[in-house]
């Protein structure tokens, strides 16, 4: 049973990867770029959407502002981007917010850049991949009623994808991020030209009309108009997820890592500008007309459309308009927009074990998450976020709408910390820099931190105060029920460190006065013979063999058989009469540590090791118990003698094997 697990193992996975091949997983930026971006590449595709949905609330009129909030939500992307440029030279560790954080403002501010971000990485799966799924339900009406289903699928199929290794995984998604790349692109270039000629066909959804909801009536003027503008201008701000994974990815990068980096980051800013203005820019001049609630608020001549009408995302009713006529390209995009969707959780599966293994490595998460697996990926923590985004997106059914309400909190929370301590870091590097040049590259660099501390402070504002009733809450309790999970985690580590470490170097290298070694016998078979063998070969001034008088005949069988063998070691009955094994052993380990307590006592227990797990249920259960009470009793050292069942044979997984290889049955 085992050869076929791990046979499927390595079909799955891949062979195992040397330790000293983990140079040949780092990435070129032409590969970097897919695997670190392709989450924020992907909010062009739903932060326009969320956009309009909003200012839908106020109708028609109020859709017209929507490049104006696009210009905006660029302002903080290119101050994002420029600050993150400082943070990859600074610190390229890969800690990334982290880092910055805990070096400049603290272990606690550390911990909380942590809590948001690790939270935000299990929301980018679940948003992107219902989204994702939506996408497909339109283009796959069977998906339609199952895209919970689905969804919880791709997120395991992704996990077995970066369970194959961290450059298997983007090498794999590179073509679909580029071919998305490409055709956006297009679609600006094309949708531009038309444009200009005045040949650009309006959208499917300009002829509508939108009813305002109620004291919206009169667009955006007023209180409630501004807030309705914030409220557009925080969901825009989804555009900027995943910028911050680069900065935790530095070390997956080739060398010059941090150089390299920075240009992906560049490379980054450049391509998610161009593209979300191109999107809002040609959704104005073709007329598109998006509502939160399309059955009810998009009227046909005054007369609402129904649930009959389907409205498509911005992106298909521009390449409809845009390609108008050329069919083949409308659906090439639709596919492509499906899979940068579904793809940008990969950017969360890079970043969010690599966190993790930091963190873990900080005793802020369990050593568990430090290990890399078979393949040189950190394989727990990539499970671990799999598991998490199943059962968020078990939870919220798939649906982007009520995701959404929950996400770009915990991004900016790291983005403001983050600036922070790096403007703390420029202000101490100056108190002992001499050189002129030095100090004015290290000046220009705080005066750029510092403007992306007020900037992303003022959209957390803005994000906190539009989001929170709608859903917000829930991620900052999350982010709040992680701290005090990692921060109880630490505490354990550092009780256990301190209960650990050699405070009296004289007294950790005493030995005992004595050892007392018990062999526990519950009958003489082959056993307890190789248990007793085992304890005389360790010479220990004291052995005895212990059991326990259950039944009296039993009892009168055993020394009858332990007198004619002439077995040279003297056997011991305890007394029980309520028929307990477990109390009597323990009570007499107990009795003879009282009596010397520098006196070791090492006790024997001979085990069965079976080949099916049913033959467990049968075996082993009075060993077990004993093992569970004896391990607690101070100075006291249990010994497992193992004793192998014909079941058992070849069990190991690894006869007539060398590490790496397929078993010979597959």
């Amino acid at each position: 049973m085992s050869e076929i697990a791990d046979a499927a193992k390595r079909l799955l996975l891949g062979r195992p990867m040397r330790s000293d091949r983990l140079g040949h997983t780092l990435l070129p930026k032409r590969i970097a770029l897919p695997v670190f971006a392709s989450d924020a590449l992907s909010s062009v595709a739903y932060a326009p959407d969320e956009i309009l949905l909003t200012l839908s609330i106020a109708g028609v009129a109020a859709l017209a502002i929507s490049p104006w909030i696009g210009v905006a939500v660029v302002v903080v992307m290119v101050t994002v981007v420029a600050s993150y440029r400082q943070n990859v030279h600074a610190y390229p560790s890969g800690g990334g917010d982290y880092e910055v954080a805990t070096v400049n403002l603290g272990p606690n501010a550390g911990v909380t850049v942590a809590s948001a971000l690790l939270v935000d990485y299990v929301l980018t799966v679940a948003v992107s991949i219902s989204s994702g799924a939506q996408y497909a339900a339109t283009a796959i009406p069977a998906l339609q009623g199952h895209e919970r289903d689905f969804a919880i699928g791709l997120v395991v199929v992704l996990m077995l994808i970066n369970l194959r290794g961290v450059k298997e995984s983007g090498t794999a998604f590179a073509i679909p991020v580029y071919c998305f790349m490409g055709v956006i692109g297009l679609l600006a270039v094309v949708g531009a030209i038309r444009y200009m000629t005045g040949h650009l066909p309006m959208a499917e959804s300009a002829g509508f009309t939108l009813n305002p909801e109620a004291g919206y009536q009169t667009g955006v003027t007023g209180l409630g108009g501004a807030f309705l503008v914030l409220r557009a201008f925080a969901s825009g701000s989804a555009a900027l997820t995943g910028v911050e994974a680069i900065s935790n990815g530095v070390p997956a990068f080739r060398k010059p890592k941090s150089k390299n980096a920075a240009t992906t980051l560049a490379l980054l800013g450049g391509i998610s500008i161009t593209m979300i203005m191109s999107i809002l820019l040609l959704s104005r001049a073709t007329g598109i007309t998006f509502a939160d609630r399309p059955a009810e608020q998009l009227l046909r001549n005054g007369v609402p459309v129904g649930d009959s009408y389907v409205q498509h995302p911005v992106i298909s009713q521009l390449a409809a308009s845009v390609f108008h006529g050329a069919g083949w390209m409308f659906a090439i995009t639709a596919v492509v927009t499906g899979l940068i969707l579904t793809l940008a959780a990969n950017t969360a599966f890079n970043g969010f074990p690599v966190l993790g293994s930091i963190l873990a490595r900080d005793g802020y998460l369990p050593r568990q998450l430090h290990t890399r697996g078979d393949r040189l990926a950190f394989s727990n923590g990539i499970v671990t976020l799999a598991a998490g985004a199943v059962v968020l997106i078990w939870a919220f059914d798939a649906q982007v709408t009520r995701l959404i309400q929950l996400y770009i909190v915990g991004v900016f929370v790291s983005f403001t910390l983050s600036q922070l301590g790096m403007t703390r870091h420029w202000t101490r590097e100056l108190r002992t820099e001499q050189d002129a040049a030095k100090r004015a590259a290290m000046k220009r660099s705080r005066i750029i931190n510092a403007f992306g501390f007020c900037m992303t402070s003022a959209v957390l504002l803005v994000v906190l105060i539009t989001k929170f009733v709608r859903g917000a809450y829930i991620a900052i309790l999350a982010m709040a029920a992680v701290f005090l999970l990692m921060q109880a985690i630490h505490k354990h580590y550092t009780r256990v460190r301190r209960e650990l470490a050699l405070q009296d170097v004289g007294s950790a290298k005493a030995l005992p006065s004595r050892v007392h070694a018990i062999v526990l016998v519950s009958h003489l078979h082959r056993p307890t013979m190789r248990a007793l063998s085992y304890a005389r070969a360790s010479r220990p001034q004291v052995l005895e063999a212990v059991t326990v008088g259950v039944e009296p005949e039993e009892v009168a069988a055993l020394r009858t058989a332990w007198e004619r063998l002439e077995v040279p070691v003297p056997l011991k009955v305890l007394d029980s009469p309520f028929r307990e094994i477990t109390r009597p052993v323990v009570a007499y380990v107990r009795s003879i540590h009282r009596e010397s307590p520098r006196d070791l006592v090492v006790v024997y227990i001979p085990e069965y090791v079976v080949g099916h797990w049913w033959e467990a249920l049968l075996h082993n259960q009075s060993a077990l118990r004993l093992k569970g009470r004896l391990l607690f009793t101070p100075g006291v050292v249990v010994a497992s003698v193992p004793w192998q069942l014909a079941s058992s044979e070849g069990q190991t997984g690894l006869e007539e094997r060398t590490p790496g290889t397929v078993p010979r049955a597959w």
